[in-house]
């Protein structure tokens, strides 16, 4: 087993190596960024270039460009490249406008709510 020397600044597990290259970055609050890796720190805070955030939503999902973006190293869940030579999404996901998918999010929202709040009502009945 070798060990990386003090010359070897290019380690497989560093984001130099993915410099210039499409990303998908995981946040916290589960938003996904896609963009081009154009710096990055010792702590992860990373520029991303050509910026989108991809919102799905059942089957249909939106692009938003967001242009150049920096995220704070602790927000980020996943850093992963994406295959350009691949299909990123499968067939069967249909592109829509950034209202039209704002709508399916505050819809799907409510619906939670509305679950979670039919949930706490019926707690009375144990069905244990």
């Amino acid at each position: 087993m070798s060990w990386a020397g003090p010359d070897d600044i290019f380690l497989s597990t560093s984001l130099a190596t993915y410099l210039d290259k499409k990303l998908l970055v995981l946040l916290r609050d589960g938003r996904k960024l896609l963009g081009l890796l154009h710096s990055f720190d010792q702590f992860a805070n990373v520029v991303l270039e050509g910026a989108c955030e991809r919102v799905i939503v059942g089957n249909l999902y939106c692009d938003i460009p967001l242009g150049l973006y920096v995220i704070r190293g602790e927000n980020v869940v996943l850093i992963g490249e994406l295959d350009l030579e691949k299909e990123e999404l499968p067939p069967h996901m249909t592109a829509v406008s950034e209202t039209e998918i704002k709508r399916a999010q505050k819809a799907e929202r409510e619906a939670t709510d509305l679950k979670g709040s039919m949930r706490k009502r019926m707690e009375f009945l144990d069905f244990d």
